[in-house]
């Protein structure tokens, strides 16, 4: 099982997964925010997750949270999720992240996991991001930017394209994958899929006083 955002990070842990050989993903766990009919952080559409998803050729099992959901409401759902994947898949045991250095965030998720019996994999932890978004790119990854932390990023960068020409005008201190929460991508292409998706912008709107989404749909 792999948990899936949408977003570049967890698309290319997919393709280092399937890469290495050693794990089979059966299947993409995706944490939806109610009210809102998208994936929670990134924004991107239901619809649009299940074409990823499709290009994948891999289930989704949905884990629903409320809208400011605080960690144990996303527990809760997350608990439920790994229930419904193992009654799928009986002695399932791995969840797979694509958390790229940030050991905070490792840490809560191997305690979460420890708890509730499962193991957790992070097959892209460590890398260096500068040079991880190059290979990306040259793998024939494609993705834009659904989400800016405008805190952190100004809110111009939403809705372009992940590519050379973003890296290179990424502001100092701006992690290069975005890893420090700075941006969330929505992934259409690359090596992990059989087929590209054909995704259009929409608006870019402000939600919270902080984030700026900008909306993609099926074209």
């Amino acid at each position: 099982m792999l948990s899936w955002s949408g977003g570049k990070d967890a698309a290319w842990a997919l393709h280092a997964l399937r890469t290495c050989g050693e794990v089979e993903v059966v299947g993409l766990l995706t944490t939806l925010t109610e009210g809102f009919d998208r994936v929670s952080m990134q924004g991107i559409r239901r619809g649009v997750l299940h074409a990823q998803a499709g290009a994948a050729g891999l289930p989704v099992i949905e884990a629903w949270i409320p809208h400011a959901a605080d960690n144990d409401a996303y527990a809760a759902s997350f608990t439920q999720a790994l229930a419904s994947a193992r009654e799928r898949w009986p002695g399932l045991a791995h969840i797979a992240y694509g958390d790229l250095f940030l050991p905070d965030i490792r840490a809560w998720r191997e305690a979460l996991c420890a708890q509730l019996g499962w193991t957790p994999l992070f097959p892209l932890f460590g890398s260096d991001t500068a040079r991880l978004a190059r290979e990306m790119m040259e793998s024939g990854l494609r993705a834009h930017l659904c989400c800016v932390d405008t805190t952190r990023l100004d809110a111009a960068f939403a809705g372009r394209a992940f590519d050379a020409a973003l890296l290179a005008e990424l502001p100092p201190g701006i992690d290069p994958c975005g890893e420090h929460g700075e941006f969330h991508t929505c992934v259409s292409a690359g090596p992990m899929f059989t087929a590209s998706l054909a995704l259009q912008p929409g608006d870019t709107v402000l939600r919270d006083a902080r984030f700026a989404y900008t909306d993609f749909t099926l074209a």
